[in-house]
């Protein structure tokens, strides 16, 4: 192998190598940012499970005296 081929294979290679050092870089901030967003998913699927159950507790334990009543259930622009 020549000289000049040697040098051509070798700047190929280095580009490759660049490529791919970006590409991981991409792919690492890509896998991190869904990474928070998995957390914080997490977080407010804990929090809307603890209001179900908070809701839950409340009409097991209303009364039938405490249950709504349609007339009890107003409208919003009234």
């Amino acid at each position: 192998m020549t000289e000049d081929a040697t040098r051509d294979r070798l700047d190929a290679l280095e580009s490759r190598l660049a490529y791919q050092e970006d590409w991981l870089d991409t792919l690492d901030q890509a896998l991190a940012a869904q990474d928070r967003r998995v957390a914080q998913l997490e977080r407010t699927n804990d929090m809307l499970r603890e209001r179900l159950r908070n809701l839950r507790q409340s009409v097991d334990h209303m009364s039938d005296d405490d249950a709504p009543t349609p007339s009890d259930e107003i409208p919003p622009h009234y």
